[in-house]
């Protein structure tokens, strides 16, 4: 998926006067010093976030309903992989932090996937139709933290086998689960299951939305990327190849699995009351199975069906944004400037997801009031002029405020 990022060595200049190296491969900074191209990604999520929960469905079709498309699961999967990136930041990049500085740097992550849990239930209790995926990421930032010390090419591969073997994994326990009708048992042995009201942490490892078990590649492949040399063209090609050949790789490979395999559609259509079996391979159309889901399941590509294929083709089309946003942050001034109110809510990106579920919260958008593609516009707008304004004169958002001065009391950590 990547590789070591090393240094080229440049050969000798004929003239004594040294020259920059590679001017117009640094990519811009905010005054924050964040990379601006991975802000820019984190504000595209965060409105493919919007469109999946006030947007239009996909099926209106045309144009819209097929950006409608794409914008589910594969921008939660967005946000997954920028969550890991984000997490190497806190623990050091390019470089691991060690000693002292490793240790508060642990801890920071720690308190931080402790905040994002109990405010992922805090906006779940809201009892809106989104499904809250902050608590999923706490989790998993617990169960990835001890992975920070890795090179980008360990992680990689990481990332790679569980994208592989996770998804079985998880297909195998949830039939257990279903077949042995052990959910009941579990659930009320869990105190999380009782503080929080919901499924505690069979939900969150299992039977959710987003369980972790198949969420982690995300986060992990986001280290690796952080570990990467983003500044060179070289990197980046790279990085939009790789993100390319995974989402042929998964959502092709699904395709061509589903109609190799005898009887797989089949399978599906009867699985899924015969909604969207024949795109099952990309679009989340094709819906949800119970947890009696049969064998055939597993050769879905559709973006929240929690298997290889998903896993891979999300992935895949995760490190084409990045590499593209990175790839304008560095090489295109102008157009940089332009999508700079974008970059402005990646940069408050915490803030903006929570934001958005209280508006849907205050205002009811479950029970559509007025057109989808208008709603999705004005959250789109707000946002972007709440965040613009906020940055000028704010390094954090508000919520990022929150979560910075709750975790600096690591620093007393020794």
């Amino acid at each position: 998926m990547t590789h070591e990022a090393t240094s080229a060595s440049a050969p000798a200049p004929s003239s004594p006067v040294p020259r920059p190296s590679r001017p117009a491969d640094v990519p811009l900074m905010s005054s924050a010093g964040r990379l601006i191209g991975i802000d820019l990604a984190r504000g595209l999520a965060v409105f493919g976030m919007y469109a999946a929960h006030v947007g239009p469905e996909p099926a209106v079709g045309g144009p819209v309903g097929f950006l409608a498309e794409l914008a589910r699961g594969r921008s939660s999967a967005l946000f997954a992989l920028l969550a890991g990136f984000s997490l190497v930041l806190i623990t050091g990049r390019p470089r691991p932090r060690t000693g002292r500085a490793g240790r508060q740097a642990v801890g920071q992550v720690v308190l931080r996937a402790l905040i994002l849990i109990a405010a992922g239930y805090a906006l779940t209790a809201l009892d809106t139709e989104v499904d809250v995926i902050l608590a999923f990421y706490g989790l998993i930032f617990l169960l990835v933290l001890p992975l920070y010390r890795l090179r980008a090419r360990t992680l990689a591969l990481l990332a790679a086998a569980s994208a592989l073997l996770m998804p079985v994994l998880l297909y195998v326990i949830r039939q257990s689960i279903h077949h042995g009708d052990r959910a009941d048992t579990i659930i009320a042995a869990d105190p999380l299951a009782r503080v929080s009201d919901t499924d505690g942490l069979l939900e969150l490892l299992f039977t959710g939305e987003y369980p972790a078990l198949t969420w982690t590649p995300f986060v992990i492949a986001g280290m690796a990327v952080a570990r990467l040399d983003l500044a060179r063209a070289r990197t980046r090609t790279r990085l939009a190849l790789t993100g390319g050949g995974l989402a042929v790789l998964g959502h092709g490979g699904s395709w061509l699995a589903l109609h190799l395999v005898p009887g797989a559609l089949t399978a599906v259509a009867a699985a899924t009351d015969g909604g969207g079996a024949a795109s099952a391979w990309w679009s989340d159309g094709v819906g949800d199975v119970d947890d009696d889901a049969p064998a055939a399941w597993l050769l879905v590509g559709a973006p929240h069906s929690q298997t290889a294929f998903s896993v891979l083709g999300n992935t895949g089309a995760a490190l084409l944004v990045v590499a593209a946003c990175v790839t304008v942050a560095a090489r295109m001034p102008l157009l940089t400037r332009l999508v700079r109110p974008v970059a402005a809510v990646g940069t408050i990106s915490l803030t903006a997801y929570v934001a958005h579920i209280l508006a849907i919260h205050v205002v009811g958008m479950e029970e559509d009031p007025g057109p989808a593609v208008v709603a999705l516009l004005a959250f789109v707008t707000a946002a972007m002029l709440l965040a613009t304004v906020w940055t000028r004169y704010f390094r954090r958002g508000p919520l990022e405020y929150v979560l910075h001065g709750a975790t600096r009391i690591t620093r007393h950590i020794r």
